[in-house]
């Protein structure tokens, strides 16, 4: 059964870099950037465009390329999270995170019994044809499966400790632009306010033993935070590395 590398990586403080996925419904390009070398990239089934089958067939080869395919629900349901999970997501994005009441009971549906209240709905595909009992499908899915908590409005960063002291909590990522309209200064991601208030978040990660990160928009910002101890690193999506080497190549040859 296929270890969730990343979730251990980042118990051990290692740095893990992803990417964001959300527009090319291809699995080509999920093993693209595997063989590049990201660790993970969150699928993006909030804001992205895909349907569930395509989100079944884009953790599936994510998974058997080695990226950790990390589903980032549209809103915090039951359905949604469930459902992610079982096309074999090796985890969860919650959006939107402001309640530790909801956050709670979100982490349980991630979870089977006794851990949390998820439904049962794995079969032999999800271990790729292995023989796997019920209890063991159960134990390696509880070990594996990672929460990610996303912080993306100042009353979120406001009640950080509060959103933190959830168990279950793997690793949190910063939603930066969404947290910079929150915080009245859109866009602007090295204004005062979003560095005091990323790194008021880095440090509460810590002091509770959650990985920190964010995502990130260029290289100088995933370096700048790299710097400053974010280790669930994301930089840009498939569809800016596609534009950003072809703007290259024709500036190039212009």
């Amino acid at each position: 059964m296929r270890v969730n590398h990343v979730k251990s990586a980042l118990k051990q403080g290692k740095l893990q870099l992803g990417c964001g996925f959300g527009q090319i419904r291809s699995v080509e390009a999920v093993k693209i950037l595997a063989a590049a070398g990201f660790h993970w990239t969150f699928i993006d089934a909030e804001h992205g465009n895909f349907g569930i089958e395509t989100l079944f067939d884009l953790c599936h080869a994510s998974g058997l390329a080695g990226l950790s395919p990390i589903v980032r629900v549209a809103d915090m349901q039951y359905a949604l999270i469930a459902r992610a999970l079982d096309c074999g997501a090796d985890g969860v994005i919650f959006p939107r995170v402001e309640s530790p009441e909801l956050l709670e009971r979100a982490v349980s549906w991630t979870k089977f019994p006794p851990m949390g209240v998820r439904g049962m709905g794995l079969g032999a595909q999800h271990f790729e044809y292995e023989r796997v009992t019920v209890p063991r499908m159960i134990e390696h899915s509880n070990t594996n499966t990672m929460v990610v908590l996303q912080i993306e409005t100042q009353r979120a960063v406001e009640a950080r400790d509060e959103l933190l002291s959830v168990p279950g909590i793997d690793a949190v990522m910063c939603g930066p632009v969404d947290l910079s309209i929150s915080l009245g200064v859109p866009g602007d991601f090295q204004h005062p306010r979003m560095v005091d208030a990323m790194e008021k978040i880095r440090d509460s990660c810590l002091q509770h033993g959650v990985a920190p990160g964010t995502q990130t928009r260029t290289m100088a910002l995933a370096k700048f935070w790299k710097e400053r101890g974010m280790i669930f690193l994301g930089n840009g999506n498939e569809t800016s590395f596609l534009l950003d080497k072809a703007t290259e190549v024709v500036d190039a040859l212009k």
